[in-house]
């Protein structure tokens, strides 16, 4: 480059005036004007130097910024757990992706007018917007490596910064901003692009075909049992469910439409029976350990679902078990070792209680058992989660004492993981396992060892999952969005 970047000036776009709106939907509005701004400024001149133009200014453009100043304590209905603030200051959250997240700002912003009768101020924050999330948002063009452009990117445009790209709010730990403002959304406008980046990577499908409740499992059976269940449910015109999206973005409103394989499929496949306004399903094949649970919900998390189930297999712990015994978790026991510096092993991950009787009340339709004869095929305890696959071929003395002490009924590789990431995001969570081996017991994961009573309750297990989902749907956000997620000083935000 001709020109010592050091010396290069600041170009950014013209100044955009601070905006009170009442109306969150003319705010939304306000919002995705200056993100579109932004970015087709960051755009422009991306694509002019790779182009093979000289960059005669360092490129620079802001995130949109939110912003909410209470004067006074306010008078809130004490069983809300969110739309709210609790301390008169200012509140501010730097916004990405208005398109995308429409509706959640939309509804957030209209709670924060309502409680409070108070206007927003929409304005551009100081927040530099990194080029690759630019270029990501709104094009098919990919950001090269550093060495190919004759020029280093990182001296002409703004790059990712991990000081605005963590979970600091999430984690309780984050300072007020630089100007004095308390953090009003639980995670920052880089931190969101970050995991919309993420998520096309692992998971091979938009950001914008994600719904508002979300299935892990770790077994490709239930896969195939999703698409059945799409396929079924997008020929009744009574379902609600619109598409159907599987990897490569490839989406069917036909029941009767191919959907061709992706030729090398991805880490965590996902797949979405989509409804109006994101109501509908995803799931997703985390396949098996805590590791890609991490990933997966510390990607989806950025979305705000509004709950996540994990409906997977498990070693029953129990000789009363037998294979395809469903098991409830209703606690969790914690060595899958991935979150111990974000939330510690000692902090309690509660069963919420919706949840918990939505995946009860969808056992007992799906397997028309009720009561008590329902308790010979389902348990509810603790559910172990443990990163050693093969723990069993070690000294059995240790883990086994640890697990009976626990009382645990089943071990796997993913709930704890999936229901704590839960806890620490403000997700609602549950689990319901599948049996499908029984170490202690002689009862190995091996070839024909699943019986026809297995075979049955598996194809009903995903059934049950999207029952549950189906009931949890119906509810009033503020029932499920329970206040035993929100810790003593939250954002407003969900």
């Amino acid at each position: 480059m001709d020109t010592d970047s050091r010396f290069l000036p600041i170009e950014t776009p013209e100044p955009a005036a601070r905006d009170q709106f009442s109306d969150p939907r003319a705010a939304v509005q306000r919002l995705q004007q200056l993100y579109a701004e932004a970015t087709q400024f960051l755009l422009g001149h991306f694509s002019r130097l790779i182009e093979g133009g000289k960059p005669h200014a360092r490129y620079r453009a802001f995130y949109p910024e939110l912003r909410l100043t209470v004067a006074s304590h306010p008078q809130v209905d004490s069983r809300l757990s969110f739309g709210h603030v609790v301390a008169p200051g200012s509140y501010a959250a730097t916004i990405t992706r208005p398109d995308l997240f429409g509706n959640y700002l939309t509804e957030q912003i209209g709670l924060l007018v309502k409680n409070h009768g108070v206007p927003v101020t929409v304005g551009v924050s100081d927040t530099p917007m990194p080029v690759h999330f630019a270029v990501a948002a709104q094009s098919d063009l990919a950001v090269p490596q550093e060495g190919v452009l004759d020029f280093s990117l990182r001296d002409v445009f703004d790059v990712p910064d991990l000081r605005t790209m963590n979970d600091d709010i999430v984690n309780g730990v984050a300072s007020a901003l630089p100007d004095g403002a308390q953090h009003l959304a639980a995670f920052t406008a880089q931190r969101v692009d970050y995991s919309l980046a993420r998520l096309q990577h692992y998971t091979a499908t938009a950001a914008e075909h994600f719904q508002n409740f979300v299935l892990f499992t770790n077994y490709q059976f239930y896969v195939d049992e999703f698409e059945a269940f799409a396929r079924r449910a997008l020929a009744d015109p009574a379902s609600g469910y619109t598409g159907f999206v599987a990897p490569g973005n490839r989406e069917i409103a036909d029941p009767e439409a191919p959907l061709v394989t992706l030729p090398k499929m991805p880490q965590m496949p996902a797949y979405h029976l989509k409804r109006e306004a994101g109501q509908g399903i995803t799931l997703v094949n985390i396949g098996v350990g805590p590791s890609n649970a991490k990933t997966a919900t510390d990607h989806i998390a950025v979305l705000r679902p509004h709950a996540w189930l994990m409906v997977g297999h498990c070693a029953g712990l129990r000789n009363s078990q037998s294979l395809g015994d469903f098991v409830l978790a209703h606690a969790y026991l914690r060595e899958d070792h991935v979150l111990d510096d974000d939330l510690p092993v000692w902090v309690p991950i509660p069963a919420l209680a919706e949840v918990q009787v939505a995946l009860q009340e969808a056992v007992a339709e799906v397997t028309q058992l009720d009561g008590y004869e329902l308790k010979r095929i389902m348990r509810t305890g603790t559910v172990a989660t443990i990163d050693n696959r093969n723990w069993e071929l070690r000294d059995q003395s240790g883990p086994v004492h640890r697990l009976s002490l626990s009382r645990a009924v089943a071990l796997d590789m993913e709930s704890a993981t999936i229901a704590a990431n839960g806890f620490r995001f403000r997700v609602p969570y549950g689990t319901l396992l599948c049996v499908s081996d029984k170490p202690l017991h002689g009862e190995l994961k091996l070839p024909g060892m699943a019986t026809d009573f297995y075979r049955t309750q598996v194809a009903n297990h995903l059934l049950i999952g999207i029952l549950a989902m189906e009931k949890l749907r119906e509810m009033p956000l503020e029932r499920i969005h329970s206040r035993k997620l929100r810790s003593f000083s939250e954002t407003a935000f969900l």
